[in-house]
Parts: structure tokens; sequence; C-alpha cells
């Protein structure tokens, strides 16, 4: 079965740890079938999300609970509030503890009144941590195409 259904991830990612977790979301996509646009926050040119079907916003988060620069400036670029939007975070609890782990992404979850829960990965997604990002895609994944 060839899914029409097309999935864009943008993230930022300094250290790495944003950029590993939208290449395992990427992963369990292609296993889908899905068509699968990676894009770099900050980077990569302007996109229209017009074209995807789901699309998932990936960040690490700034100082006390902040969204870097480069993802308020991207969410400017897009202008609205897209329906089908979910939402990824890393962050380190030993810098505020579980107070301000992962805000920036929870504060990007509840702007776009995303219907899936953020994931929030300590640092790397590695070990065990990968089961918990392949079973949050895997939930949404089964929802988009119950809709599709």
């Amino acid at each position: 079965m060839v899914s029409k259904l097309k999935a864009l991830i943008a993230y930022l990612s300094y250290s790495g740890n944003t950029k590993e977790v939208a290449e395992i979301i990427e992963e369990v996509l292609k296993e889908k079938k899905f068509q699968v646009d990676m894009h770099r926050i900050g980077v990569n040119l302007p996109i229209n999300l017009k074209m995807y079907d789901l699309i998932f916003i990936g960040t690490f988060t700034w100082a006390k609970g902040a969204l870097p620069i480069e993802v308020k400036d991207f969410v400017w670029e897009i202008g609205y509030k897209p329906k089908n939007i979910a939402v990824f975070g890393t962050g380190d609890t030993q810098f505020g503890g579980d107070e301000l782990f992962c805000l920036a992404a929870v504060k990007l979850a509840r702007f776009y009144n995303s219907r899936w829960e953020p994931l929030k990965i300590e640092q790397s997604p590695r070990g065990s941590q990968e089961k918990i990002v392949k079973k949050w895609i895997e939930g949404i994944v089964k929802d988009v195409t119950k809709l599709a």
C-alpha cells in the first residue's frame, strides 16, 4: 500500500539532539509509506506548509523555557495556524528541572492547539528514549491515517 500522505519535519538543532529525533520520525514515517520532506529551520528557504497532510516542528528549549529566535521566525513565516501540527522537543532537566523541561515544545504545541501532546526528550533520543519517539509517532500516524 502506497500512502499519498505527505509529511514535513521542520526542526532546529544546535547540538544534534533535535535532529536525531527528527531522523527517527522520518524513518518511521517512511516505513508507513509517507512522503517525507525534512526542513532545517533557519537554514532552508521558507516552505509552503499547505501542501502537507502532517507537519512536525521540532525545537530545543532555550534560556528559561523560551523558543529559539529561529523557531519564532519560522512560526511568523507560516503566518497562520495549521490544524495538522505535532511538536517535539529536546531538553535537559539539569537546567531548570521539570518545570522548564522542553517548555518551548509545550508552548509551541499550545500555540498551535495541537491535538497531540508534545514529545519531550531528555537530551538525545538514543537508547530507551528512541522507543518513546517511535511510540509517539506511531500514535500520530494511526490518528492521521484514520482521518485520511
